[in-house]
């Protein structure tokens, strides 16, 4: 079963209440949008704003596509949303099992993503199925990855943070990283000096590939709709792939 990551927030995210419902009109009528998102996450997201993070410019993106103006909810936990009362998050699993506890309803998506291997440039591994039990890879510690590949009886060595394990791969500590393309495409723009190899994920791994969409709490019709339509301009005239671009990541469409 997929866990639902939310990258910003970087936990599981399970609302164990009824979060507050705000309809497109009373939104439009406030002229704002809440955001909820990690005020330290880049490329996530980043209060200090300079770069803002890609959710922060996709958010803005929707914004002006629904005529009105983006208000970012700043939380460091799942349990300050509902006193947020945000009304989307970003880079959430499309996944109707995913969501099944969060009550989120999920737009069309908007790309594919999932886990992938980033190796040293020099590694001779070359997919999932090429670990062995002379690898050591780092994974995120109670992540569906860690489970998978620990089942395979690969050595792993358990990382709080995707970034913290991108270090230890850079510092030749382990042989690969278990970690998101997003992750990886990121540290090799901010890491120039020692950029890692991203291998293709291997989409016969159903658990370690989904596509990304926005959640919305407890939308109206009428606002998921609009979102929806606002995804599709902004995928049709390339705007969602020029502002992850910027943050050194390549989308892969959604399937």
């Amino acid at each position: 079963m997929k866990i639902i990551l939310l990258f910003a927030i970087g936990a599981v995210l399970g609302l164990s209440g009824p979060a507050q419902a705000r309809t497109l009109e009373a939104i439009r009528s406030d002229g704002k949008i809440g955001l909820c998102a990690h005020p330290n996450s880049l490329p996530f997201a980043s209060k200090a704003g300079n770069p803002p993070g890609f959710q922060v410019e996709l958010g803005q993106a929707l914004a002006r596509e629904l005529g009105i103006a983006l208000r970012l909810d700043w939380i460091i936990t799942q349990y300050q949303m509902r006193s947020a009362n945000c009304d989307i998050l970003l880079d959430i699993i499309a996944d109707r099992e995913a969501q099944g506890e969060t009550r989120l309803r999920i737009s069309k998506p908007y790309y594919r993503s999932g886990v992938a291997l980033a190796v040293p440039s020099a590694s001779a591994l070359t997919s999932f199925k090429s670990l062995n039990e002379q690898t050591k890879v780092g994974v995120q510690v109670g992540s569906v990855a860690a489970m998978i590949i620990n089942r395979r009886r690969v050595p792993i060595s358990t990382f709080g943070f995707e970034s913290d394990s991108l270090d230890a791969l850079a510092n030749r500590e382990i042989d690969a990283a278990a970690v998101t393309p997003t992750a990886a495409s990121y540290f090799n723009l901010t890491h120039p000096d020692k950029p890692v190899r991203i291998l293709d994920r291997d989409e016969s791994e159903a658990d370690l590939n989904w596509n990304v969409a926005v959640g919305m709490l407890r939308p109206d019709d009428a606002l998921r709709d609009a979102i929806d339509g606002a995804l599709e301009r902004l995928r049709a005239d390339g705007t969602i792939d020029r502002i992850y671009r910027r943050y050194g990541i390549v989308l892969q469409a959604p399937r």
